[in-house]
């Protein structure tokens, strides 16, 4: 397969280029390339896909198949323009976040979205569902339906996971903040968490695409109670100091973020409007050959990771020692 990987040097689109040429396919990655290399094996063109000319060196010559990682809807329409006669298929990452209803547990595909966002450019987070809607409409109205992969992602899990938010809980559950090894969790048993590993779900989207699969697709982990997501996490760790628990109530009154974010617990998202962000139907993803490893073996990795990144260094997502330190005392304080 003639590929074309739009990024290719960031943590997915990294993941999507070393398995496509471990597969040995021709790969070419296209990026600014201020950032991380591209894979061994791969061709690498320098482009600024915001510059009006960002496609000339690669839409002079045909390829099986383009795979873009991109949240900018103006980056994604030039793309699939200047694409549209040159590559048989076009696979799109999308995400969760496209979707309008979040507190739907099982919902599929068909599943109401977002407006599109209205413009070239996603400024903020605030409208990246928004954004990942146009990027999709985008790519359907230059590639058509039957020659277009949109592969909606949950979160994803992993060594190289940047974010934070799937490394926290077994280095927290490694490295507790409180000497008699406390751990301050959500108390939130009716609340799903979904998480794909990185590998798991580059590999089918290269696996996916050289088949020349179409449609739109779920493609997550298995939906795992948060409880059962955290005794894996503790498991891998070899934790077996206490719980803290804290209802949503509680944390929110004490300035502790849901998902992400500075002062955060990850993976923890309020109820009832979040019941179903994280347990969404994969059924079709799986039918075309979605395969995930267990988790336990992604946290393992990812704490492995985690550890030889650096314990103590600043994080993106989380609490601090010292945040949860005042928080089990605070919590003591009100049990007490």
């Amino acid at each position: 397969m003639r590929l074309l990987i739009l990024g290719g040097t960031a943590w997915l689109g990294g993941t999507i280029a070393a398995i496509a040429v471990r597969r040995g396919h021709a790969v070419t990655c296209l990026a600014r390339g201020s950032g991380n290399s591209p894979p061994a094996g791969t061709e690498f063109v320098r482009a600024d896909r915001d510059a009006p000319e960002a496609y000339a060196a690669v839409a002079q010559r045909d390829w099986d198949a383009v795979i873009d990682v991109s949240r900018q809807p103006g980056q994604v329409r030039g793309a699939a323009a200047a694409m549209a006669r040159r590559a048989r298929h076009y696979t799109f990452v999308s995400s969760a976040s496209v979707y309008a209803d979040h507190g739907t547990p099982g919902a599929a595909e068909d599943a109401g979205l977002l407006p599109p966002l209205d413009g070239d450019v996603m400024d903020s987070m605030e409208v990246y569902g928004e954004a990942k809607v146009a990027c999709e409409q985008h790519v359907l109205a230059h590639f058509g339906p039957k020659r277009s992969l949109i592969v909606r992602s949950g979160l994803v899990a992993g060594p190289g996971d940047e974010t934070g938010r799937t490394g926290y809980w077994p280095l927290r559950f490694a490295r507790p903040a409180a000497e008699d090894g406390r751990v301050l969790v959500p108390e939130a048993p009716d609340l799903a968490t979904q998480v794909v590993d990185v590998r798991d779900l580059a590999a089918w989207i290269v696996g996916a695409t050289a088949r020349g699969v179409s449609g739109i697709f779920n493609a997550m982990g298995d939906a795992l109670q948060l409880a059962e997501h955290l005794a894996e996490a503790r498991g891998v760790a070899g934790h077996t100091g206490p719980l803290v628990a804290a209802d949503q109530d509680w944390l929110l009154a004490h300035g502790v973020q849901p998902w992400m974010g500075a002062r955060s617990l990850p993976l923890w998202l309020p109820l009832p409007e979040y019941a179903g962000f994280s347990s969404r139907s994969t059924a079709a993803a799986k039918a075309a050959g979605l395969s995930l490893r267990p988790l336990r073996e992604t946290l393992a990795d990812t704490l492995a990771w985690e550890l030889e990144r650096g314990a103590d260094r600043t994080r993106a997502a989380g609490l601090s020692a010292d945040e949860e330190r005042d928080l089990l005392r605070a919590r003591a304080s009100d049990a007490g």
